[in-house]
């Protein structure tokens, strides 16, 4: 979802989404959209209360799930869905645009936590990732 102002990553997934046709939904905590911090919205949005119930409502209209660079916020969101295919909850498919190698070490967690016996290889499977949208 893209609402104007400064545009950032995705800003410009958003735009490119509606340009090729497809929908666009912003899930927006209404504590932000009241302080007019994101702008003007490309496609249809939503208000939530809290930011759990953001991650229910993407969770519910997404067909797949597919994480950007991003910081704390993008990890909690990868985990989330992660866990939740692990428990078999869904089957969507989770992505990393690994670009520039952003998530080398995530990747290279994950491994290790195959390597100890935390997370089985077929749960490390989920998670596929490529270094371009191609």
């Amino acid at each position: 979802m893209y609402r104007g102002g400064s545009l950032g990553l995705m800003g410009y997934v958003s735009i490119a989404v509606f340009l090729g046709g497809s929908q666009v939904l912003g899930v927006v905590p209404k504590a932000l959209a009241k302080r007019d911090i994101i702008g003007k919205t490309i496609g249809k949005e939503l208000h939530i209360f809290i930011m759990f119930d953001r991650m229910n409502t993407m969770f519910n209209h997404a067909n797949a799930f597919i994480a950007l660079l991003g910081g704390l916020g993008t990890l909690k969101k990868i985990f989330y869905i992660f866990s939740w295919a692990q428990l078999h909850i869904h089957h969507k498919p989770i992505g990393l645009l690994n670009v520039n190698c952003f998530y080398d070490n995530l990747l290279s967690f994950l491994d290790q936590a195959v390597e100890h016996e935390f997370l089985t290889s077929s749960a490390r499977q989920i998670i596929i990732y490529t270094a371009t949208a191609e």
